[in-house]
């Protein structure tokens, strides 16, 4: 059953690009930390007011990736907001001999780092409120009300962590930097944190106290590039999830890099179309059913449509 809601001719997307400058945190150099964004957002629309959605990079990517998702959700009536977090951004193996992959295997993230790359996120939805008053034509229908995240395996983990996942500070102590502005997410490929944290820990006592609903997509063959587990060892996020309302959906032969719509060192895949079209429209739907409330999408996630839709090339579990 294809997704009721779906404009069979979406609005037509334009880019914004721009940087947001933390003079709080200053890095080696006494550099100030810098939030380079990218903007997805439909144009010649008749929309009073728009969702608005940020996306957050995998290790080694940036706010160009994930394009195929974010051109889709702007071009049904969404405003996609893309961050680059520089330390775990392009910038580690840009301009350096060698595949990318085997440079960032060999990489060590430091605590503050991945810590910064978390704050990144707050940070950017305030500066985006004020860029939002001076940009009309665009932040005007921003509905700061109805706010999602997402991301992509290291994103994921972003998304995870502004979502109420415990993680651990610079002394190892487990500490909570949700967001509570954001309604919902999305995890492209959940983390598991399990190697950062001490063995007498439990995962209830990391992702337990995650507390918006969530869809975590993986697929079955979404094995970690870089460490080499395998897509069940993701599944730990889905099943500690603290709230209620958390649904898995798994592709089948899903590999890891599809939501960024870049391939890495994998070959080419002929399932790719069909994997994008499942991920845009599965995204869609929740994203209406939880930031717009809409039945029609409820009943269409929820109900059986998805599932129907996806057949026997992926599965959903709530």
């Amino acid at each position: 059953m294809e997704y009721p809601n779906l404009r069979k001719e979406p609005y037509k997307v334009l880019l914004k690009k721009g940087e947001f400058v933390d003079e709080s945190r200053v890095g080696a150099g006494g550099a100030s930390r810098v939030v380079p964004f990218k903007i997805y957002h439909p144009v010649d629309h008749d929309l009073d007011k728009m969702p608005v959605i940020f996306w957050s990079h995998g290790f080694g990517g940036n706010a160009n990736g994930a394009a195929f998702i974010s051109r889709f959700l702007a071009g049904q009536g969404y405003t996609l907001v893309h961050l680059t977090h520089f330390g775990t951004d392009s910038s580690l193996w840009e301009g350096k001999p060698g595949h990318p992959w085997d440079i960032l295997q060999k990489v060590k993230i430091s605590r503050e780092d991945t810590l910064n790359r978390f704050l990144d996120v707050p940070f950017a939805l305030d500066q985006l409120k004020l860029w939002a008053q001076e940009n009309a034509d665009v932040g005007e229908y921003m509905d700061f009300d109805a706010l999602g995240m997402s991301g992509h395996s290291f994103g994921a983990m972003t998304t995870q962590v502004v979502a109420g996942q415990k993680f651990p500070d610079r002394d190892g102590t487990l500490i909570s930097l949700k967001d509570d502005r954001f309604k919902a997410g999305i995890l492209y490929s959940p983390v598991p944190i399990r190697h950062l944290v001490d063995e007498g820990v439990s995962d209830d006592e990391i992702f337990g106290s995650i507390n918006i609903p969530l869809l975590h997509m993986s697929g079955t063959e979404d094995d970690s590039p870089l460490e080499g587990f395998g897509y069940e060892y993701r599944l730990a996020v889905y099943d500690h999830t603290g709230h209620p309302e958390k649904y898995l959906f798994v592709k089948k032969d899903g590999d890891h890099m599809v939501y960024n719509g870049t391939r890495g060192k994998l070959g080419e895949s002929d399932l790719r179309e069909m994997h994008e079209d499942l991920i845009c429209k599965a995204a869609l739907g929740f994203w209406d059913m939880q930031l717009k409330d809409d039945e029609a999408a409820k009943e269409w996630f929820v109900g059986g449509g998805l599932a129907d839709y996806a057949g026997e090339n992926a599965e959903l579990k709530h």
